[in-house]
C-alpha cells in the first residue's frame, strides 16, 4: 500500500486543478486549446499584452497547473500549505509588454489524458512544449513575435528534451531565450525524498512499470548541448530537492550565452 501511495505522489496525474483566472488580475485573455502531435488536447490561457514578444510558460509537475499550485483538495503530502499563483508574475510580464501563453501539461489541469496516463517528468511532456510553440508560431497575432521560454522544473526538463529532438525547438528561429528554473532529474528528486533505499527501489520499479520507461536512466542532460538560445539557469541554493552537481553539470553543458542565478531562498519557498 505504501509503495502505491508513494508512486501516486510522484507520477499520478489529475492532482493539479486550475484555480482562478487572469481576469482576477484584470488581465485580458482567452481560453485556448491546441493539440500535441500524438493527439492529446491541451488547454491554456493566452494572456494579451503586446504582440512583439510573447512568453510561453511550462509549469512544474504532478501538483501544478497553468494557474500554479493550490493545496486545496490535496491529500498528504502537500508540497506547500499556501497557494502559489502564477498570475502574479504573469501580471508583471504583461505590464512589461509581453503576451503570455500558460498551458496545462497532459495529465494536468484541464488538459487531456496522455497516451501514457502517468507523469513521465519530461520524455512525454516535451510533446506539449512543441505543441505550445507551434500554436504560437501559427497564431495570426504572434507568427512574427519573439518567443521566450519560462520553463519551471519539469517544464525545464521538457523544454530541454524538446531542444534535443529532430525538428525540435532548435529549428525555430522565433525562440530567442529561455529561463530554466530548477531542471530536476528524477533520481535527484527520489534521493531528496530519502527514497534511495529498498522502499525507493520498489517505488521506482512501479513507476517504471507504469510509465513504460526507466526513469533512472532517461535524462534530459544529453540534450542540454542542443539548446541554441541564451539561457538563464535559476536555482534556489537552499532548495530541499537540490543536487548542486546536477545543476552545475547542466550549466557547464550549455554551449550558448548563459547566466547562473543562485537565489538564497528558504527550503520551501512559495515562489
Amino acid at each position: 500500500m505504501i509503495i502505491n501511495f508513494l508512486s501516486n505522489a510522484i507520477v499520478k496525474g489529475g492532482q493539479a486543478p486550475v484555480f482562478g483566472t487572469p481576469g482576477d488580475y484584470g488581465l485580458a485573455y482567452e481560453d485556448v486549446t491546441f493539440q500535441a502531435n500524438d493527439g492529446v488536447m491541451l488547454s491554456g490561457w493566452l494572456i494579451k499584452g503586446g504582440t512583439e514578444k510573447i512568453i510561453i510558460q511550462s509549469h512544474f509537475g504532478v501538483q501544478c497547473s497553468r494557474s500554479g499550485y493550490t493545496p486545496e483538495g490535496k491529500s498528504w503530502p502537500k508540497m506547500w500549505q499556501t497557494e502559489i499563483p502564477f498570475m502574479k508574475h504573469v501580471n508583471y510580464l504583461v505590464e512589461k509588454g509581453y503576451s503570455v501563453l500558460v498551458y496545462d501539461f497532459r495529465n494536468h489541469g484541464s488538459s487531456g489524458t496522455g497516451t501514457c496516463e502517468w507523469v513521465t517528468w519530461g520524455p512525454e511532456e516535451h510533446k506539449d512544449v512543441l505543441a505550445a510553440i507551434d500554436f504560437v508560431s501559427n497564431h495570426a497575432d504572434y507568427q512574427d513575435s519573439n518567443i521566450g521560454l519560462l520553463s519551471i522544473c519539469m517544464g525545464a526538463a521538457s523544454s530541454t528534451y524538446a531542444f534535443g529532438i529532430e525538428n525540435g525547438l532548435a529549428e525555430n528561429d522565433q525562440i530567442k531565450a529561455m529561463v530554466a528554473i530548477q531542471p530536476l532529474r528524477y533520481p535527484d528528486f527520489i534521493s531528496s525524498l530519502g527514497l534511495d533505499n529498498f522502499i525507493g527501489r520498489r517505488v521506482t520499479k512501479l513507476n517504471n512499470e507504469r510509465t513504460l520507461m526507466d526513469l533512472n536512466e532517461v535524462s534530459f542532460m544529453k540534450d542540454v548541448r542542443a539548446i541554441n538560445v541564451p539561457t538563464m539557469l535559476v536555482q534556489n541554493s537552499n532548495d530541499e530537492y537540490l543536487n548542486r552537481q546536477s545543476i552545475e553539470e547542466y550549466y557547464d553543458a550549455l554551449q550558448v550565452e548563459k547566466e547562473m542565478v543562485w537565489l538564497p531562498l528558504g527550503p520551501k519557498p512559495a515562489a
